[in-house]
């Protein structure tokens, strides 16, 4: 018997709706089967989500396996801190030699007279490097330094200085050093982020969240900002209102409904389904990490925690020592950021700057790698200290030093290094680099060889070009292995 619909009538009876429907209950059925199937053939399960940030092996045996960069916003005075030069503090007050070239900066104008370091430089250690006197602490800690004293970048501005040596390109969007290095291998740590970066109270660099951001690559690689004060990690305490098996129940719930919206390539969705599970396992594990009171008398005074003038920066040195103790693959610590007088940018007064800026950081780097050694984690932990760029051999307005991207120093310590060493050199007043000369792509490449990467094989396609950190290549200071 053929059935006819009635069409005449304005509502549809029971049988009606159940004959018109039967095709979308199939297509519902067959949407779950080939779901369940396509998750079978992989042998997982809809529910179970995976961790982009899961390990991954090195390319090859790696030296470190975590990294912790102290960046000096601004461009400290190689010329004060790790570059003595006693010619320069002959001539000061002199014109500079034509023989030296000519400065090409922002603020200093032709003709301006050279300047002598207001501190004085004395051999430390058994490697008998000399160290200035205003980082006494550190100067303490030469033997356990590479110092790379032939570095240059190819802006002398703040921002895109800031960008080639945080990206290795002076352009902004592109991935940051702790996106490549957890893209390449991951993270140790189920229940802390990957990548952690710690901001000066006062603001940000000049360069802003791009320093830190993913660029192209999937956005869980970006990192992830801890505040300051007391709890650098908020919302920590889990709801009162439902139990733990509620919470879960629903952050299954949600992860289900995102994973049915969820398409290929789609990094924003997938990062924040990761977030989600990293927040539930972060309630349980991050009160712990930051938890500074569990740390001994000793130890805070060792960090400065004590010292008002220590205490906020020595904080986060002590943090950064106990993520990279549980796991965190990269931390990112800034040093100055904000308004110039609180960032290592000393136009102005050199001396004034540099005192208080040194003050705030001396006791805190020497300790946190003191503090490393003593626990057995400077081995496979790679400090690395730097910046946008150095200042002038010649004075601006009496007191004060310009940009100079022709030649700073940097330092690597830990991981794999070979301490007590200078590498590079720079002319006899410090303004531009003399022989083997070290850019940012060389810096990067040498920290990927140090982590095990290998910089050509780390790529990621985009745009059709298969993008890499170095570009097209980095140097591997080969001399600072030990």
């Amino acid at each position: 018997m053929k059935m006819k619909f009635r069409e005449d009538s304005e509502h549809s009876s029971r049988r009606d709706f159940l004959m018109r429907s039967a095709n979308g209950f199939g297509a519902m059925a067959l949407s779950s089967l080939l779901a369940r199937d396509a998750f079978a053939s992989t042998g997982e399960k809809p529910q179970k989500s995976v961790n982009p940030l899961a390990p991954k092996q090195p390319h090859f045996p790696a030296r470190a396996k975590s990294v912790i960069f102290l960046f000096m916003v601004g461009g400290p005075s190689h010329l004060e801190t790790f570059d003595p030069k006693p010619a320069l503090d002959r001539l000061h007050g002199q014109k500079m030699p034509p023989s030296f070239g000519e400065v090409k900066s922002q603020f200093v104008k032709a003709g301006t007279p050279l300047m002598g370091s207001a501190w004085k430089f004395r051999k430390y250690g058994q490697s008998g490097i000399e160290g200035s006197d205003l980082y006494p602490h550190l100067a303490g800690c030469v033997d356990d330094l590479a110092i790379i004293r032939s570095c240059y970048t190819d802006s002398f501005v703040h921002a895109p200085a800031m960008y080639q040596m945080m990206s290795g390109r002076i352009l902004a969007a592109h991935p940051s050093l702790g996106s490549w290095v957890t893209y390449g291998l991951g993270s140790e740590s189920e229940n802390l982020p990957a990548y952690c970066v710690m901001t000066q109270p006062q603001g940000l660099p000049e360069g802003g969240s791009p320093m830190w951001g993913a660029g192209y690559l999937p956005a869980i690689h970006q990192g992830t900002v801890l505040r300051n004060g007391s709890k650098p990690i908020l919302h920590l305490d889990p709801p009162k209102e439902i139990g733990q098996n509620q919470q879960r129940q629903m952050l299954d719930y949600l992860n289900r409904m995102n994973s049915m919206n969820l398409r290929e390539g789609d990094s924003e969705l997938s990062a924040r389904i990761s977030s989600y599970e990293l927040a539930w396992r972060m309630q349980q594990h991050a009160p712990e990490a930051v938890d500074l009171g569990k740390e001994s008398k000793a130890t805070r005074t060792l960090y400065g925690l004590d010292d008002p003038d220590t205490a906020e920066f020595g904080t986060r040195c002590l943090l950064a020592r106990r993520l990279v103790e549980r796991g965190v693959r990269f931390v990112l610590l800034f040093s100055g950021g904000g308004p110039v007088s609180v960032q290592w940018d000393a136009h102005d007064n050199v001396k004034s700057n540099h005192e208080q800026m040194c003050r705030w950081t001396d006791q805190p780097v020497a300790a946190l790698i003191k503090d490393l050694k003593g626990r057995g984690l400077l081995d496979s932990t790679l400090v690395i200290w730097g910046s946008e760029f150095g200042r002038t051999p010649v004075s601006e307005n009496g007191k004060g030093r310009d940009h100079n991207p022709t030649a700073f120093s940097m330092w690597m310590a830990g991981g794999g290094v070979k301490g007590g060493q200078v590498i590079g050199q720079t002319d006899e007043i410090g303004f531009k680099t003399v022989g083997e000369r070290y850019h940012p792509r060389d810096i990067h490449a040498t920290m990927l060889q140090l982590l095990g990467l290998d910089q050509m094989s780390l790529t990621f396609l985009h745009n059709g070009r298969n993008e890499r950190l170095t570009d097209f290549g980095g140097r591997v200071i080969e001399s600072v292995f030990s």
